[in-house]
């Protein structure tokens, strides 16, 4: 059996350690041994992302905000999908020491290549705020994303939700993941003022009979303006 190697780790702000662990040449993030980010995630991190692009493709300047790191999965593949030179991929991310883990231990990082990525720190709802109403999506996996107060998930909060609306232009989305159902979740989006559509992804695709992890798409509602 090939053993766990931990190649780095953290302090998280709201307490806790986040570990870098690798094994057998596949990496993930944990917390106090538990897998938040890694193999069990990233084919639904990668699925958000496409979902979340889709709209966009033709936007002249899209711009993305992702709620936390990770492992990169997410914003690698929104760069893949969307092109355009003036796009911008904005990651909310309040551990600095993960960008440094991504430059030392992670060569496939998108932060290697991707010079259209713009850090902040924080993930909270002032944090979405200065954003009003110019970002095309934005996107969060409920278990790889940092925790928001009392470790809960930043949508348990109605006040995070509206920074989220506000944020958007109309007709941009909100895109969720999960690797399990969250109860309450749609009702909190539509109170909030999303419309709100939800879809099954297969967490291990190549599975024969593959779980399945749910995917919210929330649009704000177009007003007088489109996309641009």
């Amino acid at each position: 059996m090939k053993p766990r190697i931990t190649l780095a780790e953290a302090t998280l702000p709201e307490g806790g350690i986040l570990s870098l662990q690798e094994h057998d040449g596949r990496l993930s993030l944990l917390i106090h041994g538990q897998q938040i980010c890694g193999p069990a995630t990233r084919a639904v991190e990668e699925e958000l992302a496409r979902l979340a692009c889709a709209p966009f493709r033709p936007a002249r300047q899209p711009k993305l905000w992702f709620a936390g790191l990770g492992l990169g999965h997410s914003l690698a593949a929104a760069a893949a999908e969307l092109k355009q030179k003036r796009a911008t991929f904005i990651v909310a991310e309040p551990l600095a020491a993960l960008r440094e883990w991504h430059l030392k231990h992670i060569p496939q990082s998108p932060l290697h290549t991707e010079s259209r990525t713009v850090f902040e720190a924080s993930c909270d709802a002032a944090a979405l705020a200065r954003h009003a109403a110019s970002l095309h999506a934005v996107l969060i996996h409920l278990d790889a994303a940092p925790a928001g107060p009392g470790h809960r998930p930043w949508t348990d909060d109605p006040r995070w939700l509206a920074a989220a609306y506000e944020a958007l232009q109309p007709g941009g989305l909100l895109a969720i993941a999960a690797s399990r159902p969250a109860a309450g979740l749609r009702r909190r989006l539509l109170r909030a003022g999303f419309e709100v559509a939800e879809y099954q992804t297969p967490v291990s695709p190549h599975a024969k009979k593959p779980r399945l992890a749910p995917v919210w798409l929330a649009r704000k509602r177009r007003g007088s303006q489109d996309t641009h």
